[in-house]
């Protein structure tokens, strides 16, 4: 099999020239294989999904919530065509902008509570950097999902505007405000 087709997602996209700029989620964002289907055999281990390639991870958020439980092939399907109307419209490396979206969206600071004595009391903490990650896939699933909900915008189109604006840090997308309501909460428990 040539190998340039083997480094091509979804047989359009170049994975070699993606480059995390964010140093601290470098490790946990991987295009080692284009295969976004690999059944599971990560799951072994407790840390091994940092080993899992983004585009199949982000697959498999898409995946969770009401319509999509367990339907894996059209959560694909919706990526790819989300993918393409994203080339569309900015002509750019559709998986560069999802990348960029994930370091926008993933919080830096979070709360956790702690008890003394009986009192419930919030202290913030720094957030794990594969924390990070899952949080930023889970919040640009979940934003493309509410704006699809009872509209007249398929799921692909709702995607790719989330994808589009998460990666320019832009404040009206769902997953940039949860991220800053996040760490704004996180700043009032200092």
């Amino acid at each position: 099999m040539d190998t340039e087709f083997q480094s091509l997602l979804f047989g359009k996209w170049e994975l070699n020239a993606i480059h995390v700029e964010d140093p601290g989620v470098r490790r946990y964002i991987q295009f080692g294989d284009p295969i976004v289907h690999t059944g599971g055999r990560h799951a072994h281990q407790q840390f091994s999904k940092s080993n899992l390639s983004i585009v199949e991870r982000f697959v498999n958020k898409i995946m969770r919530g009401e319509d999509n439980t367990g339907k894996k092939i059209r959560a694909y399907n919706t990526l790819r065509k989300s993918f393409d109307i994203i080339h569309k419209r900015t002509g750019q490396n559709p998986v560069q902008l999802l990348v960029e979206a994930i370091e926008n969206a993933g919080p830096r600071e979070e709360t956790v509570r702690l008890k003394y004595g009986g009192i419930s009391v919030p202290k913030a903490v720094d957030t794990a950097s594969q924390r990070r990650v899952d949080l930023a896939l889970m919040y640009i699933a979940q934003g493309a999902q509410k704006a699809a909900f009872k509209s007249r915008r398929p799921i692909e189109d709702c995607l790719a505007s989330e994808i589009t604006s998460a990666s320019k840090n832009d404040v009206r997308s769902f997953s940039i405000s949860k991220k800053e309501e996040k760490e704004r909460v996180a700043k009032a428990a200092r």
